[in-house]
């Protein structure tokens, strides 16, 4: 269970280009990234008016993207980085990463930016 009591399920990247598709358009429009890492699992879904998609890499960076439809939220991209990861080198000059707790992962580290366009 997520913090929004969703239950949190996966399926690999290879049955879901339609995720994969959704989160590679916004990271490459809003701050001209591609990764190069192989996309292991994804997982998108709806708790009330957030909307949600996760990729999870081969080298275990998780990329999330969060956009609420109706509110005043700020629709975001956050960058998980797994405990003893490097910073991908596509992150690595464009983001700082602040280190968090995780009840699932441990320690790990953490980034975000705010999406400026619609999706």
């Amino acid at each position: 269970m997520n913090k929004y009591k969703h239950e949190f399920t996966v399926i690999p990247a290879s049955e879901s280009q339609e995720t994969l598709d959704y989160v590679n358009r916004i990271l490459k429009e809003e701050r001209d990234i591609e990764f190069t890492t192989k996309p292991l699992e994804t997982s998108r879904f709806q708790v009330e008016n957030i909307k949600f998609a996760y990729v999870i890499y081969e080298d275990g960076l998780v990329v999330n993207v969060m956009y609420t439809i109706d509110g005043p939220k700020k629709p975001a991209v956050g960058f998980k980085l797994s405990e003893g990861m490097e910073i991908p080198k596509e992150l690595e000059t464009k983001f700082k990463f602040a280190r968090q707790k995780s009840n699932l992962a441990g320690t790990i580290r953490g980034s975000f930016f705010v999406i400026k366009g619609e999706y």
